[in-house]
């Protein structure tokens, strides 16, 4: 057993499907399941903090990679590939010594970073309540 299928097995032990699907499976669409690959592509952590870190304005690689706490150099290049390729973000090379990359939202990006806003604004606003719900649940646990 690969380490990929033991963790793919042990998260549908962890979280499985409410309809029995298993995780990774396509569901049958009337759009050929492309719905569910978006979903799963704008939920991902890496994600979110690149089109977050990228609201304000356009950055340079480096910058990217300094802002966004913890993301390796190549989990934030396939980050940034993936996001090009959905027309999520654009990239402009500038020809100089050293090539200067540019990454930038596009205006489908723009729109994406307004939700993650709102959801980052949830967030910090219902921390305390998450908290204590968390405790509340983990209290009635140990009893």
């Amino acid at each position: 057993m690969t380490i990929r299928s033991f963790w793919m097995t042990r998260r549908e032990e962890l979280c499985p499907h409410p309809r029995g699907v298993r995780v990774g499976a396509r569901l049958p669409r009337q759009d050929g399941g492309r719905h569910g690959l978006v979903a799963v592509r704008i939920s991902d952590k890496w994600v979110s903090l690149v089109v977050c870190a990228l609201a304000p304005g356009p950055m340079w690689y480096s910058e990217l990679a300094r802002k966004i706490a913890g993301v390796s150099p190549k989990m934030l290049t396939q980050t940034l590939r993936s996001l090009e390729r959905d027309g999520i973000l654009a990239r402009t090379v500038t020809p100089s010594v050293p090539v200067r990359v540019d990454y930038e939202l596009t205006p489908l990006g723009l729109s994406l970073s307004l939700l993650l806003a709102g959801v980052k604004d949830w967030a910090e606003t219902h921390i305390e309540e998450v908290h204590e719900a968390r405790e509340r649940y983990d209290a009635g646990a140990e009893s």
